[in-house]
């Protein structure tokens, strides 16, 4: 019997994040390359080039825009728009995201009971024998070669999540899932479908590259998946970037492949589509893999909107803007967070105010009354990778809906915690690792470093102190102390006294912080004073529609402390007129930043 040579083309989405189509909600205008719906054309001409076509998710596309908000505040009967939209598209499969839980359980099994596809999950799955994920599927097709001949093929598809999901997502999960490690559940899932006589086996592998090196619990694992997992194609995310790409550089990665293996990361929002082709030949009695070619497919701009997402999800996006066009408050003031990493913010003295009323006013009456409430915020919308669109930028004026939810974008409740002077230290220590340690023989460095998000830099309102940038830092990412001589934090004082170890405070943050993501001190369930599930974002507006809403009675009193060296910092060119607002760190312009941003160098 003569080989027959036949085409497999996967295409895939990931970090989708409910953007349906391609909106900027907290503008209330369209914005171009991003969103599902640029990509659905661009999936229909990829379907047509190829007959044998597979579209895949790789998780978080429930959660992350404010229409993803709107559908979560809606009841049972309304469907999600996400899923409405996969479902119009004809997705085969996908994966669970960590942010698929951040809503909480009722709704995703909701959004999933409504796929018109499955879902996979080898690692995370739960306690109980309900209905969720399955571990893996298989999907038998007819594959045709160039000439129109065909024989069967049956494809093996699971999926990955980091198992930090269980951690992250804690209050909404309440323990009602369980979750293994990445790697030895995607390669006993691959192998299980290996028996099971699966020809191809495709990991959608909600992961980004990390390390070559595996190590138990990591996040991120594309590179020991790609080398251990015996799977022949791998779809990544999580990390929100891209790859292929020239400009990203993948340890242990050969281009496209990684360890032999084809793989795309496609982005975010509907930033790209993954494309890979797989050719396979048959041998007269299972297919194999014999080449690929993997693909990265930047979001074309369309003029005319999808017809068939706009038929199915075009009520909900208009539902969803008047939602978001609620009248909620007044600010007296320009809240933005351009230079929110380098300087104080009004955005997040805003924020800290309305946690600090709501843990008041919940304690009012107990024992801990007396205590000194504080709040810990943290910019979320800063730049990073969600590139120069994702900074808020909210002028003197009305406030509504939309604007809580750019200030607000996550789905946290409000905890309060009990913890010491000295944890107060080492919580504000943990935060300083965004910065890079300066040297004044070493000019020009970036100040933030890439790698370090915004929402972990998690501040302190109504405490006063310095960073000394020339010391190293005294945690890593995980909160573990790698430098134990090291301190950042001088002169760290509450009402002008100076904190001791042993004093006692009230800390409000959210449940994400408080269930231990990113390691802060203190974060343990014996800590916790208040956790009465009710919304940060809620609480905001309750303060903004409060007598107290148009101001903010908390302080964010820090500064750089003066050591001598210069470091570069950059930030959206729309914040160029804002400069006097930074005055005392001296900014100049600098060439060299990225388009839509600019770079000033900063005396510190």
């Amino acid at each position: 019997m003569p080989t027959l040579v036949g085409m497999l083309r996967l295409l895939a989405t990931s970090d989708l994040h409910a953007h349906a189509f391609g909106w900027d909600y907290h503008a209330d205008r369209p914005q171009a390359g991003l969103g599902l719906s640029d990509l659905a054309h661009m999936i229909d001409l990829a379907r047509a080039e190829c007959p044998n076509t597979l579209l895949l998710d790789n998780g978080d596309f429930l959660q992350g825009s404010p229409l993803g908000d709107w559908a979560a505040e809606q009841g049972e009967d309304v469907p999600h728009p996400m899923i409405s939209a996969m479902n119009a598209l004809g997705y085969d499969a996908a994966t669970l995201g960590n942010h698929e839980f951040s809503h909480g359980l009722p709704l995703l099994r909701r959004a999933m009971a409504d796929a018109h596809f499955p879902f996979v999950s080898a690692n995370l799955q739960p306690v109980d024998d309900g209905p969720f994920a399955q571990r893996s599927i298989l999907i038998d097709r007819d594959l045709t070669d160039g000439k129109g001949k065909s024989r069967p093929i049956r494809i093996g598809i699971t999926g990955i999540a980091p198992p930090q999901t269980v951690i992250w997502e804690a209050g909404q999960i309440d323990g009602q899932i369980v979750a293994s490690d990445a790697v030895p559940a995607a390669t006993e899932a691959v192998s299980a479908l290996r028996r099971a006589g699966a020809d191809i086996v495709i990991l959608l592998a909600h992961t980004g590259m990390g390390s070559a090196r595996l190590e138990q619990g990591m996040e991120n694992v594309a590179l020991p998946l790609a080398r251990l997992a015996g799977a022949d194609a791998m779809i990544l995310g999580h990390t929100h970037l891209v790859f292929p790409d020239p400009a990203t550089v993948a340890p242990g990665g050969d281009g496209p492949h990684l360890h032999g293996k084809p793989a795309v990361m496609p982005g975010f929002f509907g930033s790209h589509l993954g494309q890979i082709d797989m050719t396979l030949r048959h041998d007269g009695s299972h297919w194999s893999l014999s080449g690929s070619k993997a693909d990265l497919l930047p979001a074309r701009p369309v003029s005319e909107p999808h017809l068939g997402l706009e038929t199915v999800c075009g009520a909900a996006h208009q539902a969803a803007r008047t939602w978001l066009g609620t009248r909620i408050g007044q600010t007296d003031v320009h809240l933005h967070s351009y230079f929110s990493r380098i300087a104080p913010c009004n955005i997040m003295r805003l924020v800290a105010a309305a946690e600090a009323r709501h843990v008041r006013q919940s304690l009012t009456g107990t024992s801990l009354a007396d205590l000194p409430i504080l709040s810990a915020t943290a910019p979320f919308r800063a730049g990073g990778r969600g590139g120069v669109a994702n900074f808020t930028d909210i002028p003197q004026g009305p406030l509504e809906l939309r604007h809580a939810v750019d200030i607000y974008p996550f789905p946290n409740s409000i905890v309060a915690l009990l913890l010491t002077g000295e944890e107060l230290g080492d919580w504000l220590e943990r935060a300083a690792i965004q910065f890079a340690t300066l040297d004044p023989a070493q000019p020009d460095r970036p100040l933030v470093n890439t790698d370090s998000p915004s929402f972990d830099f998690d501040l302190i309102a109504d405490l006063s102190f310095q960073f000394d940038l020339t010391k190293p830092p005294r945690f890593d990412a995980r909160g573990q102390c790698i430098n134990p001589d090291a301190h950042r934090i001088r002169s760290l004082r509450f009402c002008g006294k100076r904190i001791t170890p042993a004093d006692r405070f009230i800390l409000a943050t959210n449940s994400y912080r408080a269930a231990g993501s990113g390691g802060f001190p203190g974060c343990q369930p014996d800590r916790i004073l208040l956790d009465d599930k009710t919304s940060t974002r809620s609480a905001l507006i309750s303060y903004l529609t409060s007598d107290e809403g148009n101001t903010a009675p908390v302080a964010y009193d820090w500064s750089f402390a003066p050591v001598g060296a210069s470091a570069t910092f950059d930030t959206a060119a729309t914040a160029e007129h804002l400069l006097p607002s930074i005055s005392a760190l001296r900014p100049e312009l600098l060439d060299g930043a990225a388009p839509g941003y600019r770079r000033f160098r900063l005396q510190l």
